[in-house]
């Protein structure tokens, strides 16, 4: 298998991507001929590019800004067309100026042109065209994404690679910061030095109790008195995630009850990313984490009583709100995973994918306990599933808080390749804090 590296020196794949599309577009829609047209979100600074693509000659054109003097004095000269030629794999590229000119020549010889509504600028004209569709290709553009290619997995792999090294400086610091905003900050300039400027998200740097908080946005509290730091951080390369969680003790040891949670966790993921290969049902996956969390609740003493019991009564769910993971790649949640947030069982509502997973998808497997008293206490109180909680034991887990661990998995025909690299044994990452 070739190296990262060398797959990355070669063009980005943007026409196989178009063939891709087309290819969608013939046999969902029972397309023959036409144009996509894709407009590339509009930043300050960035340039901007739009893409046609013409079904039957399978030409792809590149528009790229054009010169603009009094940008050039502030941010310096744009990608010029035979730059362009030599990052991109496509047939020709031009400035945007000469874009209607080539849509009305291109309409000559097709008849219909494919755009996704309210991302077509004002100045941009399909008249010539005799039918514009603004409905198919956004559906195309969001199922063509799910399987990645060659290319496409090295990406993702160079994102993990790099943020391997950031999270592997955040365990080295760790002991010895004050406050989360050190170690978001040595995330955030390990992934720069190393060759990514963007993050895929906001990163989650929960000390304690926060770490119960899903989303916790602060990353600014002071980390005295408190047992463990939920890391979730994932550096972008060239617009490409990573979206990797780690937990681990501040001060360099678990103590027993951290320990015993974060055994669970990593018991619900290694047992949850051996059941991947092409076409499993994700629901099952995610079910399968559930049916691990009980059982190891139960033998805390967290959870008593029956396990199916437990199981039908969703009371689970009140130490694992969230689904077990979704896919990954130019988006850190991206598209395709059909999610039903309408779901009325508990379990389901919030799982991100659902169906079979296709080999080639890249999906994040990321199951979590966590002991956040906003959503279990009003499982205390309900009869329903009061019943099987041991307040008792579960009081000596609150300052625990929540442990996550997250990976990058690369499903395949009968496996997965596990993308992911940064550390999550906890006596390696025990060692390395110590260090």
């Amino acid at each position: 298998m070739a190296s990262v590296d060398s797959i990355l020196s070669g063009k980005y794949p943007a026409k196989a991507h178009a063939e891709k599309c087309a290819d969608y577009l013939k046999s969902k829609f029972n397309v023959s001929e036409g144009i996509i047209y894709l407009e590339g979100q509009k930043t300050h600074m960035i340039e901007d590019n739009d893409e046609p693509q013409p079904f039957r000659t399978g030409n792809s054109s590149l528009f790229i800004p054009s010169i603009n003097p009094d940008e050039v004095i502030w941010s310096g000269l744009p990608l010029m067309p035979d730059e362009a030629l030599k990052i991109y794999d496509v047939d020709e590229v031009h400035l945007s100026d000469d874009i209607n000119q080539s849509l009305t020549q291109l309409a000559s010889s097709q008849s219909s042109i494919y755009a996704i509504a309210d991302q077509v600028s004002d100045h941009i004209t399909f008249l010539a065209f005799e039918t514009k569709n603004f409905s198919a290709l956004k559906e195309t553009i969001e199922e063509c994404r799910v399987v990645k290619d060659e290319y496409e997995i090295a990406m993702t792999k160079k994102a993990n690679d790099i943020s391997h090294v950031a999270h592997t400086a955040v365990l080295k610091a760790v002991k010895h910061a004050t406050n989360e905003r050190e170690l978001e900050a040595i995330f955030l300039e390990r992934s720069i030095a190393n060759g990514c400027r963007e993050q895929a998200y906001h990163s989650i740097v929960a000390s304690g109790e926060n770490a119960a908080t899903l989303h916790y946005q602060k990353n600014y509290e002071p980390l005295k008195g408190r047992l463990n730091l939920l890391l979730d951080a994932g550096a972008e390369y060239r617009c490409y995630a990573s979206d990797i969680t780690r937990t681990f003790p501040i001060n360099g040891k678990f103590t027993k009850e951290s320990r015993a949670i974060y055994d669970l966790v990593l018991r619900m993921q290694l047992e949850c990313t051996e059941m991947l290969r092409g076409s499993v049902l994700w629901e099952d996956v995610h079910t399968h984490a559930h049916k691990v969390a009980i059982e190891g609740l139960l033998a805390l003493g967290i959870l008593k009583g029956d396990s199916k019991d437990i199981f039908q009564a969703r009371t689970s769910v009140a130490f694992l709100p969230h689904g077990l993971g979704h896919f990954l790649g130019m988006d850190t949640h991206d598209t395709g995973g059909h999610p039903n947030y309408g779901d009325k069982d508990a379990m389901f509502k919030y799982l991100r994918v659902r169906g079979k997973l296709p080999a080639g998808s890249i999906i994040t497997v990321e199951p979590g306990i966590y002991f956040c008293r906003f959503i279990i206490e009003p499982y205390l109180k309900h009869p329903d599933h009061s019943r099987y909680i041991n307040k008792a034991v579960l009081d000596q887990y609150w300052s625990v808080g929540g442990v996550r661990i997250e990976d990058d998995v690369l499903v395949t025909k009968d496996g997965y390749q596990n993308l992911t690299t940064a550390v999550k044994d906890a006596d390696e990452m025990e060692s390395i804090i110590n260090s």
